[in-house]
């Protein structure tokens, strides 16, 4: 699973990296966060058709962590799904409808697995590991968006419509693996427009744009403990251990 990424690009070099045609929340701004966590507002990048236009314009939008589906009751059950597995998407209710017409790209600078390693004491323990593209370039996730109505509010208010996101999974590869056997399915650069292009609503040839990581293509990195709060933040905790502190992960 996913539970816990990095994101501390500014605004602009995202509306920048993503080409991005229209700021959705113009007068908002999320500040750096290196432990972003579930029921977090976070960014997406996603493609809409405005009314009364003919082609999708692509946006960044401010969303909460956490999918809450249009059906649900109440947006409890958001933080139980922040991962939605990319081999069920076409399946399950929860997802299937936002699978074929409302996909995100959440942007990310890397995401955080634990790993059980026996420590002096022989006692075992969870490593955290900051697993990042090797190039140090955007790690774009497949995401899904979702709208929730709420019907406890006026239809004038402003927080009427919560919109919501969860990340897609995917096995890990090789090496990752041995960290944890999930991992985010990242959405190549050449991919994007298909991936966003909300008339693509073929599940099949969708499903086909979901390619898992190649091997050597992102690092883990061993990192320090304080990332298990999720109070802790700061770029110290995306900072490699020293060599002499840092387990041996192969």
């Amino acid at each position: 699973m996913c539970g816990r990424y990095a994101s501390a690009r500014k605004k602009h070099e995202l509306l920048e990296e993503f080409q991005v045609e229209l700021d959705g929340d113009p007068d908002k701004e999320l500040g750096a966060d290196y432990n972003v966590a579930p029921t977090k507002n976070v960014y997406a990048v996603l493609s809409r058709v405005p009314k009364e236009a003919e082609r999708a314009v692509r946006q960044l939008r401010i969303v909460r962590w956490g999918l809450v589906p249009a059906w649900a009751k109440d947006p409890s059950i958001g933080s139980r799904m922040i991962n939605a597995r990319a081999e069920t998407l076409a399946e399950k209710p929860s997802f299937r409808q936002a699978f074929a017409k409302r996909r995100c790209l959440l942007p990310a600078d890397g995401y955080f697995e634990w790993m059980p390693v026996e420590g002096d004491d022989g006692k075992k323990r969870k490593q955290p590991y900051f697993i990042r593209p090797d190039d140090g370039g955007v790690l774009a996730m497949a995401g899904l968006y979702e709208f929730w109505k709420d019907p406890s509010r006026e239809d004038d208010d402003p927080l009427k419509w919560l919109v919501t996101c969860t990340v897609i999974t995917t096995d890990a590869e090789d090496e990752l693996g041995r960290i944890h056997d999930r991992m985010p399915m990242m959405i190549e650069q050449d991919r994007w427009a298909e991936w966003l292009d909300p008339k693509l609503t073929d599940t099949e040839t969708v499903s086909g744009l979901l390619v898992p990581a190649s091997p050597g293509r992102l690092a883990a990195i061993p990192v320090s403990t304080d990332v298990n709060n999720v109070r802790n933040n700061g770029p110290d905790l995306i900072k490699p251990l020293p060599p002499e502190e840092a387990p041996a992960l192969f």
